[in-house]
């Protein structure tokens, strides 16, 4: 996989969860993924869980968020 391979699997669609970025059109957001992940469910629960998720929406849910975050800037303030 290369960068910015979630663009093949991350969508964004007005009329699906207000907009927010989701998985191949379905109706299950990156955000609904990622906080399942932080909060210790497995990737192996989220596709029982999920059976038209697919192992390479969760990598691309992750590969979106680190696109995300390495995007971001951080200014110091009062820092000594």
């Amino acid at each position: 996989m290369t960068g910015s391979f979630w663009r093949q699997r991350i969508t964004v669609d007005p009329t699906i969860l207000v907009g927010k970025p989701i998985i191949r059109g379905l109706r299950i957001s990156v955000e609904q993924i990622l906080r399942a992940l932080a909060h210790g469910v497995s990737a192996e629960e989220l596709l029982e869980d999920y059976p038209e998720l697919e192992p390479t929406d969760i990598l691309a849910c992750l590969d979106y968020a680190a696109e995300r975050v390495a995007e971001e800037q951080v200014f110091p303030i009062g820092v000594p």
